[in-house]
């Protein structure tokens, strides 16, 4: 299965008795799959047979799929448009009344930009002759879709490799941050030792009560849970980028459960140096769940 991105674009022409039309697909990031196809009037029949198509390719994504027709010249009428001519007209004469100047010729008044126009009115079309002409229209939206599916899956053999190398630096901040935890409570020992110093200027604490309070300290910094959690996580983001096709609300929910372990491992941090790991690792879940959400 493909690893496919939601974003592309493809076009493709075809023609059909003299017919000539374009397609025009684009796709972006959407939650589910939400297309919007434009068609000139009389082409209303094309909706329906669209949506299988697309539903037939794709899982995600926000398309916009349009449609221009050129006519055959044979489809093409002349007409003139009387208001146009009119307008035309009256200005003639006023300019011959004014400057003594020849009226001005059918012919040169037929010439003026708007007073002829063309005329795309095709004749009535049978019903089997507009069934045909469907399909042509269908089948070159079909290969449309196709270059789309290629494109997206092209761009998303790019998001792969960005997100497989984003989960590597994922992974060595989790590392880090292990190496890190296993030198806290020692800290904590210290930190309260010296704390415990200076608040009482007299008396001592015993060695067993400053055990008690270190263990509880500890048990409260203990980040093993958020690392192992981690760690399942990173291997299953590389199990769905593996898989391909179609998990992209899987990576989306995973990238979420990655945030959620991150935050409680800083709010548990007691460390600079272990917070500061923390908000790396944030920053990278961050990235991680924006090319997550690119994904079909």
């Amino acid at each position: 299965m493909t690893f496919a991105s939601m974003t592309g674009f493809a076009d493709n022409t075809g023609s059909h008795e003299g017919l000539r039309w374009r397609w025009e697909a684009k796709s972006v990031n959407g939650r589910g799959l939400d297309l919007r196809l434009r068609t000139p009037p009389g082409y209303d029949g094309l909706e329906a047979p669209a949506r299988r198509l697309a539903g037939e390719r794709f899982l995600r994504g926000a398309f916009q799929i349009s449609l221009s027709v050129e006519q055959p010249e044979t489809a093409r009428g002349l007409s003139i448009d009387a208001v146009a001519l009119a307008s035309a007209v009256r200005i003639a004469r006023e300019v011959a009344a004014e400057t003594g100047l020849a009226p001005a010729r059918v012919d040169g008044l037929m010439a003026l930009k708007g007073v002829i126009v063309a005329d795309d009115a095709a004749e009535p079309m049978d019903a089997v002759t507009r069934g045909h002409r469907d399909a042509a229209i269908l089948e070159s939206l079909a290969a449309a879709f196709d270059r789309l599916t290629k494109e997206r899956g092209s761009e998303g053999a790019k998001l792969a490799a960005l997100m497989t190398a984003q989960m590597d630096e994922i992974e060595r901040l989790v590392g880090e941050a292990g190496r890190l935890a296993a030198a806290q409570p020692a800290a904590l020992k210290a930190r309260l030792a010296a704390q415990v110093k200076e608040l009482l200027e007299a008396g001592s604490v015993s060695d067993d009560r400053m055990a008690q309070e270190v263990a509880l300290l500890a048990v409260k910094a203990d980040i093993r849970e958020e690392l192992d959690r981690l760690t399942a996580h990173v291997q299953d983001a590389r199990a769905l980028i593996r898989e391909g096709k179609g998990v992209g609300r899987k990576l989306d929910f995973l990238s979420q459960e990655f945030n959620r372990e991150a935050n409680t491992l800083c709010s548990k941090s007691s460390d600079i140096a272990l917070t500061r790991t923390g908000l790396a690792l944030k920053a990278m879940i961050d990235q991680f769940r924006e090319q997550a959400q690119n994904v079909e």
